[in-house]
């Protein structure tokens, strides 16, 4: 069994953004030479999100509103986490759309459904980030 991992650095310049990362993800696949086995990937900081979804911009910018009033940025006041920084609200949002996403790996691409992409959402940028990707198989 083959084991390959990689890095992605983001460094969004501002607080909340959302990249779909899936041609970086198919990247990796293929340099893992795995063709048959699972990709995880991994948002590798606590105020940040990895999910599937489609990449539509309507969607895109209902998540934006949905978060928000589930947990809305200010005021920073309304939290008790903060007092050292004011992310409060990017904790609960990361909770919300998950830490990470595994994909299958067959043929030596990722094995989605219609219209599914890779997505990294930023809840409190302006500082760097990371990604793992994890891929194991044959």
């Amino acid at each position: 069994m083959k084991s390959y991992r990689k890095v992605l650095h983001f460094n969004l310049p501002s607080r909340r953004g959302l990249v779909n990362i899936t041609n970086k993800v198919q990247e990796a696949v293929y340099e893992s030479g795995v063709s048959e086995g699972l990709c995880l990937v991994n948002a590798m900081n606590i105020t940040a999100s990895v999910f599937i979804n489609d990449d539509e911009s309507g969607l895109h910018h209902d998540y934006e509103i949905w978060l928000e009033g589930l947990a809305p940025e200010k005021p920073y006041s309304r939290y008790h986490h903060n007092g050292y920084e004011d992310n409060a609200d990017a904790h609960l949002k990361r909770t919300i759309m998950g830490r990470e996403t595994v994909i299958a790996v067959t043929r030596g691409h990722l094995d989605f459904g219609t219209w599914e992409q890779v997505f990294y959402y930023e809840f409190d940028g302006k500082r760097d980030k990371r990604v793992l990707i994890k891929i194991i198989g044959d």
